[in-house]
């Protein structure tokens, strides 16, 4: 699956209600950033551009408006049906806490997997603490590469479900500003 970051639009999670005080080029670079990075070699000199500033300046913004708590992070929103990987599942894995980190980080190299991260169990319901998002073709396709994962990372032995999704969701990023069509 190639999935490089430039192709694809970012999406900062902003904390707006934080008591951080950003001015009116702060709030201008967030209108442009709310929909998506440029899709360009340059993102930043482009926002620079439109904005008056150079990108030294862009990023210096971005990352005090990070370290703040404005934006929280960048996302990448993946539409991986449009590059031909029609079903995915949430595998979810009931791993033992003493690998869970150092089985999290393996995993997360599996081109397969698009999400991977913990959460704590909600005994005795729901004894599941690891997460991975599997992408493929097609159904089989997606239970296949969980077969890989269980032989390639010694996985027989743990209890795992896999919940296929069912309906597929609008994937932005959230908007904060309305703007105005020109």
């Amino acid at each position: 699956m190639d999935m490089k970051v430039n192709h694809f639009p970012c999406f900062p999670e902003l904390n707006l209600s934080a008591n951080n005080k950003f001015d009116k080029q702060d709030q201008a670079l967030i209108v442009l950033i709310q929909t998506g990075l440029p899709i360009s070699a340059t993102p930043y000199a482009d926002l620079g551009r439109e904005l008056g500033i150079n990108e030294n300046e862009v990023l210096l913004r971005l990352k005090r408006l990070n370290k703040s708590g404005v934006i929280r992070r960048f996302g990448v929103v993946v539409r991986h049906h449009e590059l031909g990987y029609r079903d995915n599942a949430m595998v979810v894995w009931d791993v033992p806490d003493a690998i869970i980190s150092k089985l999290g980080l393996f995993l997360g190299q599996f081109d397969f997997i698009t999400l991977c991260y913990r959460r704590p169990r909600r005994l005795p319901e729901w004894p599941y603490n690891l997460f991975t998002m599997i992408h493929g073709q097609n159904r089989d396709n997606v239970l296949q590469n969980i077969q890989v994962l269980i032989k390639r990372c010694g996985l027989n032995k743990v209890e795992y479900e896999v919940l296929f999704s069912t309906r597929r969701f609008k994937q932005r990023g959230a908007i904060y500003h309305k703007v105005k069509a020109s």
